[in-house]
């Protein structure tokens, strides 16, 4: 079978979609990933075919800026991310991707909840497609907006569009019912899909870090691959060591500059706070009592994966959905939008260290989400269903 896999051009966007794709790969399926030529690096080591189409998100979002005015990031309204998500993608994207995907010839196409260009591929080329929804659910309103922005691109085409997002035939969703359901679409059908934190292309968990102090809690601080400036997380990451009786590491940009870092052996007990690269999730997890991040749905799943309490300080974009459900599902504590100040974010970490009734939340979302089928199955249930 050919799987072919579509996601805005983003680390956060394309991360989620990867424990699917190698589950296909190890059926023998051949795996495809339909996305901008920026992309590679993160794709290259996973054996996927790249088929390129359309720009990176810096050009996106200068261009959605143009159009309305608003930054898509750090001002989500529904008419900025349905301009960014809708109109400016598939204006730079959409002609070019259908051509790469016709000549490729997928049986299924999945895509991420954000990204429009899968579904007019699909439906263009008649091809079943999937919709993954990689957090809890973005907002109607915003879902709405996305679909009414689309369906002139469907409409040129000779093709229905979408009533409302997701599309397709499918949602894989990685949400679990204790953190609030996604909304799914009359006619589509809900596979759950077991969540878990990203690990790189040959699936090594090996702790990327020496044990904790002992009898001290280490706190991972991580901004994800977008909002994850250095100066940012380091003042958080002096805001904690101040106020915290715990190891304090943070994580930086993906390829940036890390001011701080740290050999490993130098991090436990360590009398600054210290910032090491990027890199997966699933490696620096390990010894770790809670995380503090920005609310990307990827970090906050992952998390909550292995039972973590997350203290989540909104930046941007749909990071108000993972606080509101995470506040909601008591397994952890959301501060306002923004940059916190010292007090509330140390505040914040004590509370989740300690509070018993916020540790068995976490529990409980990791025993849901243990309980929800794997990659593997999912995988063999939507070759099944072709």
């Amino acid at each position: 079978m050919r799987v072919l896999f579509s996601c805005v051009p983003a680390i956060g966007h394309t991360f989620p979609l990867l424990p699917l794709a190698r589950a296909f790969a190890r059926r023998g399926d051949r795996v495809a990933f339909l996305t901008a030529a920026g992309m590679t690096p993160v794709l290259a080591n996973e054996g996927f075919a790249l088929l390129p189409a359309g720009p990176m998100p810096d050009v996106l979002f200068a261009e959605a800026a143009a159009r309305t005015g608003q930054d898509a990031a750090a001002e989500p309204t529904p008419a900025s991310v349905s301009a960014f998500f809708g109109e400016v993608r598939l204006d730079t994207t959409a002609d070019d991707a259908i051509t790469a995907a016709r000549d490729w010839a997928p049986d299924l196409i999945v895509n991420e909840m954000t990204d429009t260009v899968g579904p007019l591929v699909a439906a263009v080329l008649g091809t079943p497609q999937a919709t993954l929804s990689f957090g809890p659910g973005i907002p109607p309103e915003f879902r709405g907006a996305i679909a009414a922005n689309i369906a002139p691109y469907f409409t040129a085409r000779g093709v229905d569009a979408p009533a409302t997002l997701p599309a397709g035939r499918w949602v894989l969703d990685l949400c679990p019912d204790i953190l609030g359901p996604v909304g799914i679409p009359d006619g589509m059908t809900r596979l759950p899909l077991r969540p878990e934190a990203h690990r790189g292309p040959d699936g090594d968990v090996t702790p990327a870090l020496p044990p904790a102090a002992a009898g001290r809690p280490r706190v991972l601080v991580t901004f994800g691959s977008h909002f994850g400036d250095p100066e940012i997380v380091l003042d958080l990451l002096n805001a904690l060591q101040d106020g915290v009786d715990a190891d304090v590491i943070g994580t930086a940009l993906p390829g940036a500059a890390e001011p701080g870092v740290a050999e490993p052996g130098a991090l436990p007990g360590a009398a600054e706070p210290r910032l090491v690269p990027f890199q997966p999730m699933a490696k620096l997890l390990p010894g770790v009592s809670a995380v503090v991040t920005h609310g990307g749905a990827g970090t906050v799943l992952g998390a909550l994966s292995l039972g973590l309490p997350v203290v989540v300080v909104p930046q941007g974009a749909d990071q108000f959905v993972q606080a509101a459900a995470v506040s909601a599902a008591g397994c952890g504590v959301a501060t306002a939008p923004g940059r916190p100040d010292p007090e509330t974010l140390r505040a914040a970490v004590k509370t989740v260290l300690t509070d018993p009734a916020i540790a068995a939340a976490a529990a409980d979302v990791r025993k849901q989400m243990d309980a929800m089928p794997s990659p593997d199955e999912v995988a063999a249930t939507l070759a099944a269903a072709l």
